[in-house]
């Protein structure tokens, strides 16, 4: 993860709350090359653990997942935060609070995309108060 606080000192920005911005590699703007080796990372620290999927929350969780995924070979699933036309009824659901939006939103993911066979690696694209990941673990469980 060095050269994820690499990028964090050469392109974050602290701003009012102690919220990071990250924006000009994650959450506008996409690098790549950096996702990519993230993707590395967290397939370095969990590869003996045998993941069948990847667990994430739209929107910004989405990339760093993709990139894991790949090296993983496995789906990425992620939560929805707004109900859609084309959404399953059979859904799992958790509340989550959004640090850096000031929000609640009920997560979904469909049950057809989760079963408790599934060995479940959560990424998310930044750990603020750790809500969206408490609500993936509630889903996940």
């Amino acid at each position: 993860m060095d050269s994820l606080k690499k990028m964090i000192i050469e392109q974050g920005e602290v701003r009012e709350g102690n919220i990071l911005k990250v924006d000009s590699f994650l959450n506008h703007q996409l690098n790549p090359e950096f996702l990519y080796r993230m993707g590395e990372e967290f397939h370095r620290l969990f590869k003996d653990k045998e993941i069948t999927k990847i667990l994430t929350i739209e929107v910004s969780g989405i990339a760093v997942a993709l990139m894991a995924a790949l090296i993983f070979k496995v789906p990425v699933v992620f939560a929805k935060k707004t109900v859609s036309l084309n959404l399953d009824k059979d859904i799992y659901t958790s509340k989550v609070f959004s640090y850096t939006k000031n929000k609640e939103y009920n997560i979904m993911i469909s049950k057809r995309y989760l079963d408790s066979n599934d060995k479940i690696l959560i990424i998310d694209d930044f750990l603020a108060e750790g809500n969206a990941i408490r609500g993936l673990i509630d889903v996940a469980q």
